[in-house]
């Protein structure tokens, strides 16, 4: 059977190498380009371009899914395309192409959480349960008919790059199962209840803004849904404060976003019910650090107010 692996990020990495290492090596590996990253904007193979030369697998990125890179995937001849995060939508043209279909395995239990952020969005909104999906691509957003899944809890403790870890193993177990009932013309496929469909779309960094006013639960859940990218974000003395860490706590009494305690057991900030307690910051310019150590350097009174 013929493969073409179509994935970017770190989560399609994992899903790639675990069809390798079980007898499914793709014959062509589609990656999106390599970006600049950090100050020096060195540019950086994203985690599937580093994957498929670790492995010796040839591959191509294009910046379009144009003509010319539909044609070079169409020259492999693939039996079924897999897809894992690739990261732009497939043209029709390219989801008729392989005989068996564009298979993809998304991070959720589809028909929730179709989108390009379904893990960030799964913690933000307090989800105790997430997953993976193996789905049957079609011309809409996340919505072809589905098959394989299997749920991933969500811990208190959870940030979308440890949940991201933990789906990413449950996406490659799946994916290879998916190819073997593919080969051997076992698969089923049923369509979604499309009135159950949510949506997570793509992070902005604006998402990651702190709103006092909220609980301090939801705060706590921002952060952890939007680490590390875009990363939640407040203000203090006018510069932007990254907040890494936190928990919240049942205090009461203290007004949104107002600083009631400052020592090395943590940051005390108001929240609309509850505070926050915040435990690895990050001040606009400076290195991250637990509170303890940021506090030597930046002495911080009760009273001071976030996001003013």
């Amino acid at each position: 059977m013929r493969i073409v692996f179509m994935g970017t990020p770190y989560f399609a990495a994992v899903v790639l190498r675990a069809l390798s290492h079980g007898g499914y090596a793709p014959s062509l590996v589609v990656s999106q380009p390599d970006r600049p990253k950090g100050r020096g904007c060195r540019l950086c193979p994203t985690p599937v371009h580093e994957t498929a030369n670790e492995l010796g697998l040839p591959i191509t990125q294009p910046p379009k899914l144009d003509e010319a890179a539909f044609r070079a995937i169409a020259d492999v001849k693939p039996d079924v395309i897999a897809v894992a995060a690739y990261g732009k939508f497939l043209r029709k043209n390219l989801l008729d192409l392989p005989p068996r279909g564009c298979i993809n395995a998304h991070a959720s239990l589809l028909p929730k959480y179709r989108g390009a952020a379904p893990i960030n969005w799964a913690i933000i909104h307090g989800e105790k349960i997430a997953g993976v999906t193996i789905m049957k691509m079609d011309e809409g957003m996340d919505s072809g008919p589905t098959s394989l899944r299997s749920e991933v809890p969500i811990s208190n403790e959870d940030t979308a790059e440890t949940l991201t870890q933990k789906m990413a193993d449950v996406a490659a177990s799946l994916m290879v199962e998916a190819m073997q009932k593919l080969e051997r013309g076992e698969v089923r496929f049923e369509p979604q209840d499309h009135a159950a469909a949510t949506l997570a779309p793509m992070l902005k960094k604006e998402d990651g803004v702190i709103d006092w006013t909220r609980s301090a639960e939801s705060i706590d859940r921002l952060i952890r849904g939007v680490t590390p990218w875009p990363g939640a974000q407040t203000t203090l003395r006018g510069k932007r404060l990254k907040i890494v860490k936190a928990r919240a706590v049942s205090d009461v009494g203290a007004e949104p976003g107002v600083i009631t305690r400052a020592d090395a057991d943590g940051l005390l900030v108001g929240a609309g019910t509850g505070s926050l307690q915040l435990l690895e910051v990050q001040l606009e310019g400076k290195k991250c650090m637990d509170v303890g150590c940021f506090l030597c350097g930046m002495p911080i009174k009760s009273g001071q107010v976030l996001g003013q």
